[in-house]
């Protein structure tokens, strides 16, 4: 399985609406609102490197609202438990407060 990470460009005005219709794409598995440089980050997941382009340019890129798509593809994934275990330190303490 290939993972692409789509950073996106859109109109500020239709970042509900954009992001839900590329939620509503064909192999895009998440789409999340962001902060800093970028308004939105997409996750897509294909079996061939092909498909990467037929979902980025033959789908995303043409939502309406979309200004700008810069595309990585995912080297190597890491185990839930690390990703977890690394982006939970500090939550521990917060449990119960």
């Amino acid at each position: 399985m290939i993972t692409a990470i789509v950073l996106l460009h859109v109109d500020v005005h239709a970042i509900p609406e954009t992001a839900q219709a590329i939620a509503d794409i064909d192999r895009v598995s998440e789409v999340y609102s962001v902060t800093g440089d970028w308004e939105l980050v997409a996750l897509v997941r294909v079996h061939a490197h092909e498909q990467v382009a037929e979902v980025v340019t033959g789908g995303i890129a043409k939502v309406p609202g979309v200004t700008g798509t810069h595309t990585m593809i995912a080297f190597q994934a890491f185990s839930s438990s690390d990703l977890d275990r690394l982006w939970g330190i500090g939550f521990e303490d917060a449990e119960g407060v």
